[in-house]
């Protein structure tokens, strides 16, 4: 009777632990996810850091991102490459790295004289920014289902260590210059460089570099730029709204996520862009005071003349790119498409701006 009473003790407890307690006993998924960026880079670095906390919590542990810092898992500018070959899970990167073999990519990331923010998420989400974006990867044959998982607002223009007053000024410059604006600079004369973000202060220590363009204010100088560079030039045409990805491999995402596991990495993603965007624009003014005031830094504002001269530059650019391959053509013309619509929305909505408006020089 004793027995009996113990197996059936033994019985009940386990089905009371099956129904309260599944996800306890359920095993966590773990999707390996090699980084660009450095984990510790501000807003950058906690883009990746954010969504993946969030995607454990509201998976209540059952879903796990495990994060790696840039070439720990593969080498940075692999990561499309290893994603797509299932030799990792995931990855977090910049479509605008894979330039070489998808043309149309930085269109997805950033674009010269492009949209702001605003604009940018609404052709992404309720244009058919998204839907392209998928169908680059698709056509190309990279087995990849990509989403943006931040939006940041503009960059800077670049970092100088001299004031440019001409267009001649960027003659032979040897720059870190990133994406469609990077061949724009190098259409006015500048020697234009693609460094990782980890390699671009020691090239400036060792004249490498002359200028650098990376990011914001707040993500620059964390990596020291404002100690040789005493010149940052604004507004970021070259950048007003930049997104990056997080991309997983589509076998894993349509045979090994459940529908709800799907569910959660689409919602997280938009969460992280919202708060990163927010973020970003919270953070950059103290940043740009303090290095005026505290640094030597010069917040300076490019004339008309030149914003004009590089706007003319990258007509060109889009034209060339346009020429040479389809797909860009296509994303392009659907974007400026979407924008013509849209400009006739914003003619009405928002207060007109004040011309030349910047902040005063120290």
């Amino acid at each position: 009777m004793k027995r009996k009473i113990t197996v059936a003790t033994f019985v009940v407890g386990l089905s009371i632990l099956l129904l309260i307690a599944p996800s306890a006993m359920a095993k966590s998924l773990v999707l390996n996810t090699a980084l660009t960026y450095p984990s510790s880079l501000p807003i950058l670095g906690e883009t990746i850091t954010y969504f993946s906390s969030k995607v454990k919590e509201v998976s209540d542990g059952q879903l796990i991102f495990k994060l790696f810092e840039p070439g720990k898992l593969v080498p940075a500018m692999e990561i499309l490459e290893a994603v797509s070959k299932g030799r990792i899970q995931a990855g977090y990167s910049n479509p605008g790295f894979s330039a070489g073999k998808l043309p149309a990519g930085p269109l997805f990331s950033s674009i010269p004289f492009g949209p702001e923010a605003p604009e940018f998420l609404a052709w992404m989400y309720h244009g058919n920014g998204m839907k392209l974006y998928q169908e680059m990867y698709d056509r190309a044959g990279y087995k990849v289902k990509v989403f943006i998982v931040n939006m940041v607002p503009p960059e800077t223009a670049g970092w100088f260590a001299n004031e440019i007053k001409s267009i001649d000024d960027l003659k032979g410059l040897k720059i870190r210059f990133f994406g469609l604006g990077g061949q724009v600079m190098q259409k006015l004369g500048a020697a234009v460089a693609l460094t990782s973000a980890g390699e671009i202060f020691p090239a400036l220590e060792k004249g490498a570099l002359d200028a650098t363009e990376f990011s914001m204010p707040l993500v620059d100088t964390r990596l020291g730029f404002s100690k040789i560079c005493k010149y940052n030039y604004f507004p970021g045409w070259h950048q007003q709204a930049t997104a990056n990805e997080i991309i997983i491999n589509k076998e894993v995402w349509e045979k090994k996520l459940t529908k709800s596991q799907r569910a959660i990495i689409e919602t997280c993603a938009m969460a992280t862009v919202v708060n990163m965007l927010a973020l970003g624009e919270a953070s950059q003014a103290k940043v740009m005071k303090e290095n005026a005031e505290k640094h030597g830094v010069k917040n300076m504002y490019f004339s008309p003349q030149l914003i004009s001269t590089f706007h003319k530059a990258w007509e060109e650019v889009v034209a060339e790119q346009a020429a040479k391959d389809p797909f860009f053509k296509k994303v392009y013309e659907d974007l400026q498409n979407f924008r013509k619509e849209y400009a006739y929305w914003a003619g009405y909505a928002f207060l007109p701006r004040e011309s030349g408006a910047k902040p005063p020089q120290k």
